[in-house]
């Protein structure tokens, strides 16, 4: 285990990550108050393909961005 002050981390950023991506832990202390912890991620994140969800299978109407009858006074 690594562990530096909040100024080290941002100074030393780099090499910090890549000590993480060798297997180690690196801890972040505030005053001597350890605060925070620097460990790699267990799987990589994965994007979802556009379309993927709630959303799928509905529609937008021809018209969606025409203008509103109801505002044309304002234009």
């Amino acid at each position: 285990m690594i562990e530096v002050t909040i100024h080290e981390a941002k100074t030393q950023l780099s090499r910090l990550i890549k000590a993480v991506q060798e297997g180690n832990e690196v801890v972040i202390s505030n005053r001597n108050t350890p605060v925070a912890r620097l460990v790699a991620l267990r799987e990589p994140l994965v994007t979802r393909p556009l379309g993927w969800g709630g959303a799928e299978g509905m529609w937008m109407a021809d018209d969606f961005d025409a203008p509103l009858d109801d505002f044309a006074e304002y234009m």
